[in-house]
């Protein structure tokens, strides 16, 4: 039974790591975003074949953090799905003007990461979640370079879905329409960082692209 079980890999920055617990206490786990979310709904509408949910996101990552780790952190699971967010922290190290971001290395090791993903777990599905960002609080000050920089990451992760032939789960303009009907902070509380709402938002446009395809959760 163990062996058949389906592994769902979330990997990403602080908006996945979401506290995540680094023992093997179930209460604590997948953490406390999107993540907990959508294994609490998958988890129980299909109880009976057990999927097993692993929540690898680091807060503060970049898309070369997830790659120097990827050995471990990707490959040695054998995971049957892989879900990737990432993007903000490579655009706020360029927009602070910190020594990380001094060139940005978004598209070329996103490319390189899927690659090898390709080519190691070939039979591997897929799902890239688009970055996201509102305007308030982290970003206001920045806005103009802030919404730039993740719109033009967020065309990147739209082509390499095509070209890898993956998922793309769209989510910058359902945090636009949302912040349209209240405001932004009640989604995004800083800007950056889903409140528990937002955190609701983001894994339902995630499931509603992933159990809508071939690569459905059963």
């Amino acid at each position: 039974m163990e062996n058949q079980r389906t592994t769902i890999l979330f990997q990403g920055d602080s908006i996945t790591d979401g506290n995540w617990g680094r023992n093997q206490d179930p209460n604590h786990i997948l953490g406390h975003g999107y993540v907990y979310l959508i294994a609490a709904q998958l988890g129980l509408e299909f109880a009976q074949s057990q999927p097993l949910f692993i929540n690898r996101g680091v807060s503060g990552n970049r898309v070369s953090d997830l790659y120097a780790r990827w050995n471990e952190d990707a490959f040695s699971l054998k995971p049957d799905l892989i879900s990737i967010l990432a993007g903000v922290n490579d655009a706020g190290r360029i927009i602070q003007g910190q020594p990380e971001g001094a060139t940005d290395r978004f598209e070329r090791i996103y490319r390189q990461l899927l690659s090898e993903t390709r080519e190691v777990l070939p039979e591997t599905g897929l799902v890239l979640c688009e970055p996201f960002v509102l305007q308030t609080a982290a970003t206001a000050n920045e806005w103009d370079r802030w919404r730039s920089k993740i719109d033009e990451y967020g065309s990147i992760v739209r082509q390499l879905a095509k070209e890898y032939h993956t998922l793309f789960v769209p989510l910058q303009e359902v945090f636009n329409q949302a912040a349209q009907k209240v405001t932004a902070e009640y989604w995004l509380w800083d800007g950056v960082h889903p409140t528990a709402a937002g955190h609701q938002l983001l894994a339902r446009e995630w499931l509603k692209t992933v159990q809508q395809s071939e690569l459905a959760i059963r």
